[in-house]
C-alpha cells in the first residue's frame, strides 16, 4: 500500500495534480511486481517515441516559413520540432481545427 500524502504537504498546482493526489489517497494505485522490468519497458517506450529516424525536405512558401519560425520562437522550441509536433498531432487526430 502506498503512503498517503498529507494534504498540508503542498497544494496542487492544477486540477490534474489535484485529481492525481486524490486518486492516491483513495488507494487507486497498485505496486507492480517487477519494478525493474516495468521501468525498462517505460524507458524503451520513451526512447522509441523520441527517436527520429527519417529526414525529409519540405517546400514552404516564404510567408508560411516565417510564420512557423515566429510560432516556434513563441513556444520556445526549434521550428523543426514545431513542424514535427504538428505532423504527429495531425496523424494522431489530436490537432483541432478552428472551425
Amino acid at each position: 500500500m502506498m503512503k498517503k500524502i498529507s494534504k498540508k504537504a503542498f497544494m496542487p498546482i492544477d486540477q490534474e495534480e489535484k485529481d492525481l493526489m486524490e486518486s492516491i489517497e483513495r488507494d487507486e494505485w497498485q505496486s507492480v511486481e517487477n519494478i525493474d522490468q516495468e521501468k525498462e519497458k517505460a524507458i524503451m517506450a520513451a526512447r522509441n517515441t523520441l527517436k527520429k529516424e527519417k529526414r525529409i525536405n519540405l517546400r514552404l512558401t516564404q510567408k508560411d516559413y516565417h510564420q512557423i519560425q515566429i510560432k516556434a520562437i513563441e513556444e520556445g522550441i526549434p521550428y523543426q520540432t514545431l513542424i514535427s509536433s504538428l505532423v504527429h498531432k495531425y496523424l494522431n487526430g489530436s490537432l483541432a481545427s478552428k472551425s
